[in-house]
């Protein structure tokens, strides 16, 4: 077993919220593990992702770039990936699975990844020895009233699909089978572990038994079957003797829709939105030994980070030959107090525009979609951005709207017809086709999902 390379686990949510765990505040979900890691380790703030829908989200995590930067900011006019589009991430692009698996680590995503679903765009195409998943949302499938929208949702192993239309209330615990099948066959070796949530995007299929414990329907059955995933997973790690060498990082890809059970309390706004409540998320990392336990951090950090994070862990360098937007922030976790963030700016994009930009306590919003606004809020005195300082505070207007102008040079935004200087094509490919087709000759397990509800 290797001591001088940790081991890397990180789990993405889909949909969750700020305030959907009891770590985080709930009292109507019950998380006991995740506030055991909560307590053990670190729990963040003021986390955000970088975008508030999930393509660009997860593209931006795997390189450490802001959306815009890699051309993840519009997918032909749409907001995140279809099944079957003819673009997905660049394969000129360097993930943090490539990045690890150059360091010796053996590599797996468990999970969603929507990124793309031509074989270009595959995880095993960008630095993943083996997947296991949906390639996309799980709405993204065969449902009533939407019969003809999409075709058979497919479940992969690799590049090839073993599964079409798969019983969505089972598949959190295949995943996890799969999940604890990677950490055994290489406890021997330095690993990383991407597991993906298809919860709590919509709709919600969680099992009966979880369904039947929940105080929240099945928004709450959904996340704590999450919870009960992460027991297995920490559960395996102490009895195969990983728990020291081991980081688990838990998140989610962007703020809860606001509805059906789902929270983002005490933050304005929703999924989809650059107010807080779109883009700040939970995150907590448990490191036995190197993370002290119980400690809470309200500077700013990103999901961006983790590709320099994770690199910095393996000994790995990040790439010089483009610009990364992530920071190594190794100093965040460590320390308990005293560490400052390493970004003096953090830029909310709504597609390829920019909305809103944070520094330090100060946010300013400029745009709400095809609306300029102009509202400025202290979010260390106000975290639900409810009172409007921008008249009272023209100095640090003046300074944000500064940020923003150089952020305009240099990533872009359309809104205002700034290009920007240093950003890179999205990957494209020609003639793309879908993973399935519907065949109603064909013995779906599920031929058609009973919930109409979609994310």
């Amino acid at each position: 077993m290797s001591t001088s390379k940790p081991n890397i686990i990180l789990v993405n949510c889909d949909d969750l919220g700020y305030g959907d765990l009891g770590c985080y505040g709930s009292t109507l979900n019950r998380t006991p593990t995740l506030d055991r890691m909560a307590q053990e380790g670190i729990r963040f703030t003021d986390f955000y992702m970088a975008s508030p829908v999930c393509s660009p989200s997860r593209g931006a995590m795997m390189t450490g770039c802001y959306p815009k930067r890699i051309g993840f900011a519009d997918f032909d006019g749409k907001i995140v990936l279809f099944p079957g589009q003819r673009v997905g991430l660049n394969a000129d692009e360097i993930t943090v699975a490539e990045i690890l698996k150059e360091q010796g680590y053996a590599t797996m995503l468990v999970g969603k990844w929507h990124c793309g679903d031509q074989p270009e765009f595959m995880p095993t195409r960008h630095g993943f020895d083996h997947y296991y998943g949906i390639p996309y949302s799980n709405d993204m499938g065969r449902q009533p009233g939407r019969e003809n929208r999409f075709p058979p949702l497919p479940l992969l192993c690799d590049e090839e699909v073993i599964q079409e239309q798969p019983d969505q209330a089972a598949l959190t615990e295949r995943y996890v089978e799969q999940a604890v099948r990677f950490i055994r066959n290489n406890r021997e070796q330095p690993f990383f572990l991407y597991f993906a949530h298809m919860y709590v995007h919509l709709p919600i299929y969680p099992p009966e038994a979880f369904l039947k414990q929940s105080e929240n329907g099945r928004y709450g059955g959904a996340v704590e079957h999450i919870d009960w995933s992460m027991a297995v997973i920490l559960d395996e790690l102490q009895r195969l003797g990983l728990d020291d060498n081991t980081l688990v990082v838990f998140t989610s890809d962007n703020g809860s829709r606001g509805s059906e059970g789902g929270s983002n309390a005490p933050l304005r706004g929703r999924k989809g939105t650059t107010w807080e409540g779109g883009q700040r998320v939970p995150c907590l990392m448990r490191f036995p030994g190197r993370i002290p336990a119980g400690i809470v951090n309200s500077e700013i950090a990103t999901a961006m980070d983790f590709l320099p994070t994770f690199a910095g862990l393996a000994g790995a360098n990040v790439p010089s030959d483009r610009a990364i937007d992530g920071e190594d922030i190794r100093p965040l976790m460590y320390e308990a107090s005293g560490t400052g963030s390493p970004h003096r700016t953090f830029f909310y994009y709504s597609g390829e525009n920019i909305e809103a930009v944070r520094s330090g306590k100060w946010k300013l919003h400029v745009r709400k979609g095809n609306e300029e606004i102009r509202e400025l809020y202290d979010l260390e005195l106000d975290i639900g951005e409810t009172n409007n300082l921008f008249d009272r505070r023209p100095d640090v207007v003046n300074a944000l709207e500064a940020e923003i102008q150089a952020c305009r040079e240099d990533i872009g935004d359309k809104a205002v017809g700034a290009g920007g200087a240093n950003c890179r094509p999205i990957g494209a490919v020609e003639n793309p086709e879908p993973l399935t087709k519907y065949d109603p000759d064909h013995p779906y397990i599920i031929a058609m999902y009973d919930l109409p509800d979609a994310g």
